[in-house]
């Protein structure tokens, strides 16, 4: 694989410091490639990006229907959250329908990502639960279909489960990848996590947003995915979160999704699109700038856009006391 000349430059002063490789492909819902940079085929783990297909088993089990989850609580299924009040309240509130609660998760527990919240707690003496882990959202929903199999919850993340066998079943249908050929690892929550080729990850992304093509039950489904993140952005991350802040911005025009190691997925509905942006060395700081600076180019978001997340798309870099002391800055054309 030849270096790839989509970069994103760290500035310290006028000096570029550092330099972080871009890959990136775009797709349409039939898997025709549109648009690339670097290896539009490199093979990588979807981490959390694939959080909402792995969401569509829980609906089109009859699994939220069953239990009553509401669109923000299919919104925290999709999400990497920041252990926020009402991010832990949504995740309470979905095993309280189960009949279930915090310790029948197994995702671990960590504090939240949101600074404030964290503070607070430390200032309370208040120790971090499952709740709190990002992926909380995520297991409650696979403890939902799991409830709803009447399969035991002991299990629910070995890759035997009934569960987690839903859940690869959809991610190989919507990025046609042969369960025989799916790459499978383990995320940082402790399920089974889907490798596979960017393009096939943008593919699921295309169909996830417009899956007209789809059979009715998964096109349903899929529908009513993006329907609870448009309607319930910060249920999907929280606070001053990028993918919160991009579905805010262009008012739903766009879905997207982060993923650990610089991964991020994203569909736009009306287009037909998938995208997935992978940064080479796996570092968060240039995933962001990247991605907005691809959709700059592509004409997928406004000039008044774009200033809007200006924040995310040439970050600041600051040294122990705060001062400015260098920018973030994509250095590439598609």
């Amino acid at each position: 694989m030849k270096p790839s000349n989509t970069i994103v430059r760290v500035y310290r002063g006028n000096i570029t410091e550092s330099i972080h490789r871009v890959h990136l492909a775009v797709v349409n819902t039939k898997g025709s490639l549109l648009h690339s940079a670097g290896d539009p085929q490199l093979l990588t783990f979807a981490r959390s990006t694939a959080k909402l297909i792995q969401a569509l088993p829980v609906i089109e089990s009859g699994a939220a229907e069953h239990f009553g989850l509401g669109d923000a609580e299919i919104a925290l299924c999709c999400a990497s959250h920041n252990g926020e009040a009402e991010h832990v309240n949504a995740a309470q509130g979905i095993l309280g329908k189960l009949g279930f609660h915090h310790e029948h998760l197994q995702c671990g527990a960590h504090e939240p990502y949101h600074a404030p919240t964290a503070q607070a707690m430390r200032e309370r003496g208040e120790a971090p639960t499952t709740l709190h882990n990002n992926c909380s959202g995520k297991h409650s929903g696979m403890l939902a279909l799991c409830a709803h199999l009447g399969a035991s919850p002991d299990t629910y993340m070995s890759l035997q489960h009934p569960v987690q066998q839903l859940m690869l079943d959809a991610v190989c249908a919507m990025s046609d990848i042969p369960k025989s050929q799916m790459e499978l690892g383990v995320d940082g929550c402790g399920v089974p996590v889907f490798g596979m080729p960017i393009n096939h990850l943008a593919l699921a992304f295309a169909r996830l947003g417009s899956p007209e093509a789809l059979p009715e039950l998964r096109a349903n489904a899929c529908q009513r995915i993006v329907a609870a993140v448009r309607k319930y952005p910060q249920y999907l991350a929280g606070s001053d979160r990028f993918d919160t802040q991009l579905i805010e911005v262009t008012q739903g025009r766009i879905i997207g999704k982060m993923g650990a190691e610089g991964i991020f997925a994203l569909t736009v509905p009306d287009k037909g699109l998938g995208l997935v942006l992978k940064i080479e060395d796996g570092n968060q700081r240039a995933l962001y700038p990247a991605v907005i600076e691809a959709l700059k180019q592509l004409d997928l978001l406004s000039a008044a856009e774009v200033s809007q997340l200006a924040a995310f798309h040439t970050p600041t870099v600051h040294n122990w006391q705060g001062t400015e002391v260098g920018i973030i800055r994509p250095d590439f054309q598609l």
